[in-house]
């Protein structure tokens, strides 16, 4: 069973997961960086390009993601290094911290709620996220072309891309494409045709929609969302 709430750190969502059977799971891309945890092991969810498919026997987990760039000064860690990746936190940070920290978070009644705990903490000593990526990411969101929304911030197209990097793990393109594939799941799922669905999020039409939910999921969309 998976459940979720809005994180008192600004942006983020503290989440559960307790698989209810066997077999492969699947996390899609959603332009987010996770902080989790895991049967006593702490770990990062970098960005993802493509569907990531969980494997193993069913476990418990717990999560804070983060909102679309605030990861890394979260981490202090490019999110780019992280792209398509899920790495312990120990590599990240000093082993000894890291003990310390997984301690803390398994004596707590409730992980999810330690995890937010140790995210709160941390931001609250760390450099805030740049405001601009917010507006580069609500902009993209509103379906702004990559070259219209440098502009609009002021920055050339190469300076937006290294940032992008450093922020979100690609380049804002990809995150145009995430963002949108999201936007799209959300109308499916509700029941929107699939040929407005595309309409109403920006493809050229639906077979356009079926290509990118293929790339970016491995599933066709249909058996994506069990139709």
């Amino acid at each position: 069973m998976y459940a979720e709430r809005a994180s008192r750190l600004k942006g983020a969502v503290v989440w559960t997961n307790i698989p209810s059977g066997s077999g492969p799971g699947l996390v899609l891309p959603d332009g987010c960086m996770d902080l989790l945890w895991n049967e006593g092991r702490l770990m990062v969810a970098g960005p993802d390009t493509q569907a990531y498919v969980t494997d193993g026997p069913p476990a418990r987990w717990a999560g804070v993601r983060f909102y679309p760039g605030t990861a890394p000064a979260f981490l202090g860690v490019p999110a780019h290094e992280l792209r398509n990746r899920r790495v312990d936190l120990a590599d990240l940070w000093p082993a000894g911290r890291v003990r310390r920290l997984t301690a803390r978070v398994e004596a707590a009644a409730d992980p999810a709620r330690g995890l937010e705990e140790l995210a709160l903490e941390r931001a609250a000593g760390s450099t805030p996220p740049d405001p601009l990526l917010r507006r580069v990411v609500a902009a993209l969101d509103a379906g702004r072309p990559v070259a219209a929304v440098a502009d609009e911030l002021g920055l050339g197209a190469r300076q937006l891309h290294r940032r992008s990097l450093t922020a979100f793990g690609y380049g804002p393109k990809t995150l145009a494409r995430v963002l949108r594939l999201q936007r799209a799941l959300v109308l499916a799922r509700a029941g929107a045709p699939f040929a407005d669905t595309a309409a109403r999020t920006g493809y050229a039409d639906q077979a356009h929609l079926a290509r990118e939910v293929r790339q970016l999921t491995g599933r066709p969309l249909g058996r994506l969302l069990g139709r």
